[in-house]
């Protein structure tokens, strides 16, 4: 219900993204976005102001006006998710190498470790059957929008059944190309809009194709992409693929 009511404004033009109002909010109302401090929600903010001198750059104020009324209960909720996903950022900062940046040789390179000794091949492994893959991680949501590897690359977005699907996926898509995979269905679709966008905004993407099963929730794939070319008013060329679940390209 909307209410005229007192409510934190937080001018963009001064903020610097310090994340200072971030930690004095006990609401867990503001986040840093973009680089800016933002209330995420009217609902979530008291308007009480406990944020205010905590901003060195006085970027923020209590200011009169129609707003969502507060909700304490939306506020619990919230801050549950928050505990949750704070809990997981350390589970992977602490003990899992899944977001550490690390690019190596593909098929294509002479393969060497830290000590500049050759790799042998595995057991049962062929060398026909060497990997594509030239960096880590892959996940959209772990890729981090300034990574080296992305710099002026030919991207591959692909839903993450395909390479499942799709025997030939190293040979045709992978090799030469940048690669970041996700589950139209399961994962977030804002968050990868964002991510997307910065990724388009700041790595010189040279071009884009998008593998997707023929399944109706990977439709939301190249959907999702469209709306990030967007949010980043960028034009990079997209192609679109689809394989059916018998590893064939259909389109």
């Amino acid at each position: 219900m909307k209410v005229t009511r007192k409510i934190i404004e937080i001018d963009e033009e001064l903020c610097d993204g310090c994340g200072n109002c971030v930690l004095a909010c006990a609401e867990g109302a503001i986040q840093i976005i973009d680089g800016k401090a933002k209330v995420i929600a009217d609902k979530y903010c008291d308007g009480l102001g406990a944020c205010i001198g905590d901003c060195p750059q006085d970027a923020l104020k209590i200011i009169e006006r129609e707003a969502d009324d507060f909700d304490e209960e939306a506020v619990e909720v919230l801050l549950k998710q928050q505990k949750i996903q704070k809990k997981e950022a350390e589970t992977i900062a602490c003990g899992c190498p899944s977001n550490t940046i690390s690019t190596f040789p593909t098929a294509n390179e002479s393969p060497c470790d830290c000590a500049n000794k050759p790799i042998t091949q595995a057991p049962g492994q062929s060398s026909g059957s060497a990997s594509s893959l030239g960096h880590w991680p892959v996940q959209i949501r772990l890729v981090p929008a300034g990574a080296p590897f992305l710099k002026d690359a030919d991207l591959v977005i692909a839903a993450d059944c395909v390479p499942v699907a799709y025997p030939a996926f190293h040979a045709d898509f992978l090799k030469g190309n940048a690669v970041m995979i996700g589950c139209p269905k399961f994962d977030n679709a804002d968050e990868n809009v964002e991510k997307l966008s910065q990724v388009f905004k700041v790595s010189g993407i040279k071009s884009i194709t998008s593998v997707v099963m023929e399944v109706p929730c990977c439709s939301a794939l190249p959907i999702i992409i469209k709306k990030a070319l967007e949010k980043a008013d960028v034009d990079i060329p997209l192609k679109e693929v689809v394989v059916s679940p018998r590893g064939q390209i259909l389109s």
